[in-house]
């Protein structure tokens, strides 16, 4: 009983507001389901980018516990602001992000030019930490003999 008092009391003072109503509706033994979506945008000389995320939270409450799960998905998409021709002798493309929460990068071989100037790569996990909406995402792609680093934010605060 006790660990249960201090479990709650820890997630009641890290709690932000739609946190707290969570809690609130657990105590009343009603689910609670709460959306997250934001998209980050940003560029560099050369890419432009989007990290378009959305995360899903339950809370409820099963035996008198409290719970908790969560959702997350992400695409991040990366475009070449150039004409698709300079991109001709591009033989690999290598990308990469970084929030506070996750990071991921991905190779692309072309033994052929490529045939489009956007590029994608997505995931998602269960129960991990969440981005947060004022978070910058550090971008860095990697191009024939070039390389450039560049943030996404999000506009809408």
């Amino acid at each position: 009983m006790i660990t249960v008092l201090f479990i709650m009391m820890v997630l009641t003072a890290c709690a932000n507001g739609t946190d707290k109503e969570n809690l609130e509706a657990t105590k009343k033994d009603t689910p609670k389901k709460t959306e997250h979506k934001y998209q980050f945008t940003g560029e560099s000389e050369h890419w432009e980018a989007v990290y378009s995320y959305k995360e899903t939270q339950l809370w409820g409450k099963e035996n008198g516990q409290i719970t908790y799960s969560s959702k997350d998905n992400y695409v991040l998409t990366l475009k070449y602001k150039g004409a698709l021709e300079e991109l001709s002798s591009m033989k690999k493309l290598e990308y990469s992000y970084e929030t506070t929460a996750s990071s991921g990068n991905k190779t692309e071989d072309y033994p052929d030019p490529p045939s489009e100037k956007s590029f994608k790569t997505s995931g998602g996990s269960e129960n991990g930490a969440p981005v947060g909406k004022g978070e910058v995402i550090k971008v860095n792609v990697k191009w024939a003999d070039n390389d450039e680093s560049f943030e996404l934010r999000n506009k809408e605060k």
